[in-house]
Formats: C-alpha cells, sequence, structure tokens
C-alpha cells in the first residue's frame, strides 16, 4: 500500500499514481521532483508550509488545497477547505478533517480554532488519511482508512504512546508514523510506535532526508 508513497521529512509526503502526483506539506524535496498535480497543505507552521518549495513544484496546472488562513496567503489555483468537507480537485477526491490540541500544554499550538486539517484521500481504491498536526481525537476514531500516517514526535503533537493508542481505536490497515526525527523527537520512536500500537501492523517509512535528530 506504500508502493508510491514517499516520505522527505517530518510531514512532508508524496503520493504518486499513473496518472498523479500529489504532494502533501511538501518540505525537503528536491530540484528534479516531480511537478504537482496537486500539493495539500495541512496548516500554517514552517514545518509545513514552505511557499518556496510549494513554487517550485508547481506549474500552471497544478492545483493548491489549503485551511483558509493559509490559501490567502497563497497564490495560483488555490481551494480554501475547513474541517468537515468533500472535494474533488485534480482528480482526487478527498474529505478534511479536524487537527488540533487537546493535551493543556500544547493548545495553543494548534488551537481548534485555526480550523487546520488532516486530509483521507481516495486513491485508486484506497482510503489514505495524513493527520497534519493534531492530538489524538475521539472524533477522528471513527474514520475508515487503509492507511494512517500520524505524528508521533510529542510536544507539538500527540507522542508515540498516544498515537498508538490512537490508531489501535481507529483499527487503520496499515499505520505509518511521520513526525520525528527531524525539528523534534528521535527517531528511534518509530520503533517504539510500532511495538506499542500492535496488533495493529506499522511500517516506518525511511525519510529522503537525512534525520536531524538523535
Amino acid at each position: 500500500m506504500l508502493e508510491n508513497v514517499t516520505w522527505f521529512r517530518q510531514s512532508s509526503m508524496r503520493l504518486a499514481t499513473e496518472s498523479r502526483t500529489i504532494y502533501i506539506d511538501p518540505w525537503g524535496t528536491a530540484e528534479g521532483d516531480s511537478k504537482a498535480d496537486l500539493i495539500l497543505i495541512t496548516h500554517a507552521h514552517f514545518d509545513h508550509l514552505q511557499p518556496g518549495e510549494i513554487q517550485r513544484l508547481s506549474d500552471a496546472n497544478t492545483k493548491l488545497v489549503a485551511p483558509k488562513d493559509v490559501a490567502n496567503e497563497l497564490s495560483g489555483d488555490v481551494t480554501p477547505v475547513s474541517p468537515g468537507e468533500s472535494h474533488e480537485v485534480a482528480g482526487v477526491r478527498f474529505e478534511t478533517v479536524p487537527a488540533y490540541n487537546v493535551a493543556p500544554d500544547r493548545l495553543d499550538m494548534h488551537p481548534k480554532s485555526s480550523d487546520w486539517v488532516g486530509y483521507v484521500l481516495d486513491i485508486d481504491g484506497r482510503r489514505y488519511y495524513h493527520a497534519g498536526d493534531t492530538d489524538a481525537l475521539p472524533e477522528l476514531e471513527s474514520l475508515q482508512t487503509d492507511v494512517a500516517m500520524v505524528p508521533i514526535g510529542g510536544t507539538y503533537t500527540m507522542d508515540y504512546r498516544e498515537a498508538a493508542t490512537f490508531v489501535k481505536a481507529m483499527e487503520p490497515g496499515l499505520a505509518v508514523p511521520m513526525h520525528f526525527g527531524f525539528v523534534v523527537c528521535s527517531p528511534s520512536h518509530g520503533d517504539l510506535f510500532r511495538k506499542e500500537a500492535q496488533p495493529i501492523p506499522v511500517e516506518v517509512l525511511e525519510p529522503v532526508n537525512q534525520y536531524e535528530q538523535t
């Protein structure tokens, strides 16, 4: 299910199909990387919103999707979104879901009032959930998804233990950790998440960029 998924760093992912190239929160891409048919942005923080990379990956046909506060800062063909919506952009169907903090020490980092998002994409008969930056939210546990890409770094999002409890409640076909090894959290937490999330299958991707943390 991950044969066409590339992890660049943090929460930066590329999902490539025979007909579409989709980037989510691109950061750490290279000059030679494929142009995007669709770029999805989850929120406004620098490790998820890199305007220079968006510009480099875009051509005249690229469609952009972003929360309203981010969309207002972008140029081009931009679709503003809020949580709880369904869209089809660049031939890709997706839903937007909430992404925010509930832990008391993180409330100011990703406030619910910002209306930032995660995405559930329908691609080639499979559903891929990219959580963005969020804590474990009970309202997300009912999502039906084949692949759940979830942050595990702690500090700004749920940590690996919280994320493991979250995916065990959600029961995706496969869980993929992200948002660790860069900015926050040791790369070793990927394996800790894998063990903690059992019996949910977990695949820890190898990032294109070198880990920053130790």
